[in-house]
């Protein structure tokens, strides 16, 4: 049985907080009261957390409404040991030669703490903001060329390469990676789902049911196998996991609870109008309705109401949260890109309540060294007594 895999969060958007922060997708986000800022302290608190918990990684996200993902986890590296950096960004955005090295660059100088998460563009009207003006089929097809360069360079060939959009000649690196950045992709186009069976080491699903899951997995499992390639499946949600069902029923209320009906009104209404197949499949959960949003037991769609990306969380006791993580992971699932409100929290609460109960069944291991204690064995009380 294969160990599972788990990856945490980090808000460079600044809008962490004990509230769903809403926007993306071409909406514009709202942090709500007591957001906590992206400052280095901060985030390097949750990564921290992360590493000594046992999560494998932390993604970072990217587009015009966080931080750039490149800097921020180059300045948070040294402020953790163990923890890799899921960095995502966007191929059509700098050259395939210049991504190659910069990885290289990473990945060496962090000891192979570099996960790559492709994220083929944002909205259209995002994009053009940084210069990109092809269509969203357009640029699967030059992410697919991008992704060859690459993995060409990483091998320490000398490449030469003439695509429908991208073109390098005498291409190579002074450096090599000493150990190759594996890549996770996302994406629920049939245009996204030839490019991760080509390139993709892990591919990434959103929350959906169980049986939606298991169709995706099926899909690109068989693409994957006409290349000729094998490759693991992850899911990002987010969680909201208890010492009860009931507390965790009753957070998921009260979030619930902090969004008003215009903020999903306005959020719903921009939603709608994104090219990105995944986003309609959020919003197909959800259907803008505060009611019924329980769509498989523990799976809850209601940060899908006001934001864009992930909208499903895993809610319930930490033996029920760890229940639906198996019945994901027998479906294929190996990885799991998790969430909270707030993030430094909710690690916690995952990391000390969910983990032990899946290590316990034997589907975790923490890959974390075990800490030493220096605290004596003989309590203060009965060293007094025997004085």
């Amino acid at each position: 049985m294969t160990d599972l895999k788990f990856h945490w969060f980090l808000p460079t958007n600044g809008g962490d907080s004990r509230y769903v922060l809403s926007g993306g997708h071409g909406v514009s986000a709202d942090a709500g009261p007591q957001g906590r800022p992206a400052s280095v302290p901060y985030l390097g608190q949750i990564a921290r957390s992360a590493e000594q918990l046992g999560f494998e990684a932390a993604l970072t996200p990217t587009g015009a409404w966080c931080e750039d993902a490149w800097i921020s986890t180059a300045m948070l590296a040294s402020l953790s040991e163990r923890l890799k950096f899921l960095v995502a960004f966007r191929p059509g955005l700098l050259s395939p030669t210049l991504a190659a090295q910069m990885a290289t660059t990473f990945t060496n100088m962090s000891g192979g703490r570099l996960l790559l998460n492709v994220v083929t563009g944002g909205e259209s009207a995002e994009q053009r903001g940084f210069g990109d003006f092809l269509d969203k089929e357009a640029r699967y097809a030059r992410c697919g060329e991008f992704l060859e360069v690459v993995t060409r360079l990483w091998t320490g060939e000398t490449v030469d390469f003439e695509g429908e959009h991208l073109k390098v000649e005498g291409a190579q690196l002074a450096a090599l990676p000493h150990e190759t950045p594996e890549i996770y992709f996302g994406g629920s186009s049939p245009a996204a789902g030839d490019v991760a069976a080509k390139y993709a080491d892990v591919y990434l699903t959103w929350g959906e049911p169980p049986a939606a899951v298991a169709e995706k997995i099926a899909w690109i499992r068989g693409l994957a196998q006409a290349q000729g390639r094998e490759i693991r499946f992850g899911i990002r949600m987010h969680v909201i996991a208890r010492d009860t069902s009931e507390l965790a029923w009753a957070e998921a209320q009260r979030l619930l609870d902090s969004i008003d009906d215009e903020t999903i009104e306005r959020v719903q209404s921009g939603l709608k109008q994104s090219e990105s197949e995944g986003q309609r499949r959020m919003l197909e959960l959800n259907q803008g309705n505060r009611d019924d949003l329980e769509i498989h037991p523990n799976v809850w769609a209601g940060v899908g109401l006001v934001r864009g990306g992930a909208g499903t969380a895993l809610v319930g006791s930490h033996a029920e949260v760890a229940d639906r993580i198996e019945e994901y992971a027998d479906l294929g699932i190996s990885e799991f890109v998790l969430s909270g409100y707030p993030h430094l929290e909710e690690a916690y609460s995952f990391g000390e309540g969910v983990l032990p109960v899946l290590a316990e069944r034997g589907r975790w291991t923490n890959p974390a060294p075990a800490a030493v204690s220096s605290v004596a064995s003989v309590p203060f009380g009965a060293r007094r007594a025997a004085s």
